[in-house]
């Protein structure tokens, strides 16, 4: 069975031991292991791809006990459902449809919700269902979020509230690297009179600190005066949609791991 174990906990002398010895002990091999001390935390965050029996979830409680790790043992066949959130910009729900489609993303798309029908068309083609949910019917996302592994705002235009965040799953989201220089309408346009030199996008966890959650993929580009706000705008997508598939990849195969306001990612 291919399993993947990710945990965390205080750093000590013996971690890593008491872990291989624990797999060995189980014959359980292992295929890749990536571990990481963090000296400000003082915590250390370990993923550990192996193949062994399933049985091996029950032993294992021991070990995290005696070391208070945080931990989990996921099933690498067993995909994760994911909603999709998106408004009118479709460059990222384009290419979360067509990674899913092909298999390059390891996951099981439940559904598209949008406060917009522009891509009802596309979705359905695809075979997944399309929801068109009123901007802040809240109610409503929670539902369809019910049994749901991870949601992905793919360019969703609308601010969620704390309650809604703090009752939803793992939720990603993708922005333009501006922020908070060139906040509200027109960043692009914002950054072409301030002539910058970088674009970029970030993917980050979603929390209550609008835009502000744990950081995991960030994607730049340089550019010059001769862009135009259209120009930019165009490289600014290219950039949030690599990124975002980037990120939302790493956390269906457990490589991120929260680190307080921070994230350690295996990749």
């Amino acid at each position: 069975m291919d399993l993947v174990l990710t945990l965390s906990c205080p750093d000590r002398v013996g971690v890593v031991h008491a872990v291989t010895g624990f797999l060995a002990a189980h014959d359980a091999n292992i295929l890749d292991s990536q571990e990481y001390g963090d000296p400000d935390s003082g915590r250390f965050f370990m993923r550990v791809h192996v193949t062994g029996p399933p049985q091996m979830r029950d032993g294992f409680s021991a070990v995290a006990e005696r070391f208070g790790m945080e931990w989990s043992l996921h099933d690498v066949a067993v995909r994760k459902r994911v909603l999709v959130l998106v408004s009118r910009q479709g460059h990222c729900l384009h290419d979360l449809l067509y990674r899913q489609s092909t298999g390059s993303l390891p996951a099981e798309m439940v559904g598209v919700v949008s406060n917009h029908e522009d891509f009802r068309g596309l979705v359905e083609g695809y075979g997944i269902a399309f929801h068109h949910v009123a901007p802040r019917d809240e109610a409503r996302l929670l539902e369809l979020a019910d049994g749901v592994d991870l949601v992905v705002l793919a360019r969703y235009m609308q601010i969620l509230s704390d309650d809604l965040v703090t009752r939803l799953p793992d939720t990603i989201n993708i922005h333009h690297s501006f922020l908070p220089s060139f906040k509200g309408a027109r960043p692009y346009h914002q950054a072409h009179d301030r002539g910058v030199k970088l674009i970029g996008a970030t993917a980050h966890y979603v929390t209550a600190d609008l835009d502000e959650g744990p950081i995991i993929e960030q994607e730049v580009a340089r550019v010059s005066h001769a862009h135009t706000p259209e120009q930019l705008a165009a490289t600014g997508a290219d950039l949030e949609t690599v990124c975002l598939a980037r990120a939302v990849r790493w956390h269906l195969e457990h490589r991120v791991l929260r680190n307080g306001t921070r994230t350690v990612v295996f990749t």
